[in-house]
């Protein structure tokens, strides 16, 4: 085989979108230890900024202050500098010059397919930037049939420069030690929902679900557990749960640790998830993994990801949503048969796996992009 040498935008290790930050450390650090024939440089990682084992690191000139100017300019001159033959970008933007081969990961296309949830002044500076990069790409890696569906929807690509890889689940994801049908008895009784409070997870849904659950007998000390970074929704949702008069109904909880948001998941009566749009979620595989219930929303990639393993209501259904959650919590046979096709569905998604597809995709295009320097330019 032929040996590789990757590069990709080492800030993704500290992104503040905590699914691109573990994309990145999951999946360079899985091709890192597993292929002996790839090396992996992270090119310019901000500093103190945790580096998977075996990524090495290559520096980038800060040239230009600006997301702008390090992506079109410190990055060539950092793939130049790391001797890379291959560049990866991660997360949606890519130089439009001096990096090729070029492979970029785009999650999703909410941004394109739905403009509507991103009123800010900048985005469609933001979206022609997106679409400049997808459109330099030789091949984009995207999470889902789903989003490979809204990509070839989206932008002028051929459907076979769109590849479909899964994203897999750290380990540390696994049930508690002690398995139960319910949470402990001094744990108070809890929903959880993790990810960004952004519009399109329509977390309103979820609080307004909770407060009708809360109504019925042996409930109401039910509450809502949100992990995540407010990106426009806080208020409402914070709205929404005055609508109680019993204070402690919705949490917000910013800088969970990795052991602590495990800890959350194994004892959650269940994740809750009425996102009306996502390219993957991996808060629902993490879950899985964890043997806790899932009651989600039947919209973008969502059924693609539970297949059976969950409970799946039209988006914005409050009533079915709180029918769902009561089925988890007083249908203890229901509940134990969701949790087992929980733990199955979950195995099926790999961080390996997922790092073994794409070096696939490095090495075809790789060898694509070689053959036709070899032919060099038309003539």
């Amino acid at each position: 085989m032929v040996a590789l040498r990757i590069g990709f935008d080492g800030r993704a290790l500290a992104s503040a979108a905590a699914g691109v930050r573990r994309y990145a450390h999951a999946l360079f650090g899985a091709i890192a230890s597993g292929d002996e024939e790839v090396e992996v440089v992270a090119i310019g990682p901000p500093p103190g900024t945790p580096i998977p084992d075996g990524v090495a690191t290559a520096s980038a000139p800060s040239l230009v202050p600006t997301n702008f100017g390090w992506t079109v300019v410190s990055i060539p001159f950092g793939f130049r500098r790391a001797q890379v033959n291959l560049y990866h970008a991660p997360a949606y933007t890519a130089p439009p010059w001096g990096v090729r081969p070029l492979v970029l990961t785009i999650h999703d296309c909410s941004y394109e397919r739905h403009p509507e949830w991103y009123p800010h002044r900048r985005d469609v500076v933001r979206r022609a930037f997106y679409r400049r990069s997808a459109l330099a790409a030789d091949v984009i890696i995207t999470d889902s049939g789903f989003s490979k569906g809204e990509i070839i929807s989206a932008y002028p690509i051929d459907a076979d420069r769109v590849v479909v890889i899964p994203l897999g689940v750290d380990e540390h994801f696994r049930p508690s030690d002690v398995a139960t049908d319910r949470s402990p008895p001094t744990v108070p009784p809890y929903l959880l929902h993790v990810g960004d409070l952004h519009p399109r997870r329509d977390l309103v849904t979820a609080v307004r679900a909770l407060l009708e659950v809360r109504q019925r007998s042996g409930f109401g000390n039910l509450r809502l557990i949100m992990v995540g970074v407010d990106r426009g929704s806080r208020a409402e949702v914070v709205q929404a749960a005055r609508a109680d008069s019993v204070t402690g109904v919705a949490e917000i909880r910013e800088g969970v640790s990795e052991a602590d948001l495990t800890q959350l998941y194994q004892e959650a009566r269940a994740l809750i998830y009425p996102s009306r749009y996502e390219g993957f979620g991996l808060p629902l595989v993490e879950a899985m993994a964890c043997g806790t219930p899932v009651v989600a929303a039947r919209a973008g990639a969502t059924p693609e990801v539970v297949g059976e393993a969950g409970l799946l209501v039209e988006p914005g259904d409050v009533a079915g949503f709180a029918q769902a959650i009561t089925t988890v919590l007083t249908n203890t046979w229901r509940r134990g048969e969701l949790r087992a096709a929980s733990l199955r569905r979950s195995r099926e998604f790999e961080w390996e796996k997922c790092a073994t597809e794409t070096v696939e995709v490095y090495r075809h295009c790789a060898e694509r992009f070689a053959r036709r320097s070899q032919l060099g330019p038309p003539a």
